[in-house]
């Protein structure tokens, strides 16, 4: 299954993915001028939109794809859209997705009220039409992700991090909003708790596997992704980073904990700690868990019947895994 493509991914719901636009879009319309805009902007920018996707895949292999399933579609996509502004001012992001962030074009102040608005356009959504069940779940992920933002920020002031404590962070950062676009989709088509739990485990460990995925980029080549050694510029300790402190002695660790904390350029610094890493088996120890993570997400798959819905969301498992950005 190597070169998977987005378009192979969508083939069974492509006219939903269509529609989708075309409702997402109406949803973020307002009348005022300045805000209108920035919508325009952001609609123009959109990413891959992986989140609907999960969302209408997760329906697709339950039920039938119904006007709850665009719904909840569209109120994950307002939220992490909302989540990413917000993301980029708490960073001082310049860039999103290659162009310039929403802080960088209209300041600080208008892109928190810009994230708020898409988050209560979300709410009303849900109101507006009864689907409190579904702003449960979406509830619970925004919850769950401002606790593991907070963790990590936490974790980042000691530079003491556990491999337990870095899954628990990503749990809740990551997967948690990948945990219920699944769940939203299966719960849109079916009321089967079982099937809505499954789902959302499911989807947490797809989250779990595309983060650490995300965190092997940090020690990749130029030009594939997010910039390589993002992460030990801001202090973070991922998972490639913590296996490889625990394979040395307590000598070592604050060698490497003071390189991490160092003054030393960028990338004299990197390359001293990308040569600890991979020499401690960070990398081959962090790609190992991906996809111990990614299996367990197949076997929780490979419990409901076979379908194009199915084998669609088998790929977009390996996508996730196997992406180069």
């Amino acid at each position: 299954m190597a070169n998977i493509s987005l378009d192979q991914i969508k083939a069974p719901i492509i006219k939903e993915m269509s529609d989708f636009e075309q409702r997402f879009q109406n949803s973020m319309s307002t009348r005022v001028a300045l805000l209108n805009r920035i919508m325009n902007y952001i609609v123009k920018r959109k990413g891959k939109q992986i989140r609907p996707i999960l969302v209408f895949l997760s329906a697709g292999i339950h039920g039938t794809i119904s006007d709850r399933t665009f719904r909840g579609a569209t109120l994950v996509e307002l939220l992490h859209t909302a989540t990413l502004i917000h993301d980029d001012v708490v960073d001082d992001s310049l860039e999103r997705r290659g162009f310039f962030s929403i802080n960088a074009l209209w300041k600080n102040k208008i892109a928190v009220l810009v994230g708020d608005y898409l988050l209560s356009r979300g709410l009303l959504l849900s109101i507006d039409n009864g689907d409190f069940d579904l702003l449960g779940i979406s509830s619970t992920a925004v919850k769950l992700m401002s606790e593991g933002e907070l963790l990590q920020l936490e974790k980042s002031r000691t530079l003491n991090l556990k491999e337990k404590e870095y899954f628990d962070i990503i749990r809740m950062k990551t997967a948690s909003l990948i945990a219920s676009c699944c769940a939203m989709g299966a719960r849109s088509v079916t009321s089967d708790d079982d099937i809505i739990e499954k789902m959302r485990l499911f989807g947490e460990y797809v989250g779990i596997a595309f983060q650490i995925k995300d965190d092997l980029f940090d020690f990749g080549e130029e030009g594939i992704g997010k910039p390589v050694g993002n992460d030990i510029k801001e202090k973070k300790l991922t998972l490639p980073v913590i296996y490889a402190l625990g394979q040395v002695e307590k000598s070592e660790q604050k060698k490497i904990i003071a390189l991490i904390k160092g003054k030393d350029s960028e990338r004299s610094r990197f390359s001293k700690l990308v040569d600890f890493v991979k020499d401690n088996g960070g990398i081959t120890y962090a790609e190992n868990m991906m996809m111990d993570f990614q299996e367990k997400a197949f076997a929780i798959l490979n419990e409901f019947p076979q379908s194009a819905y199915r084998d669609s969301m088998q790929k977009l498992v390996i996508y996730t895994t196997k992406r180069e950005k």
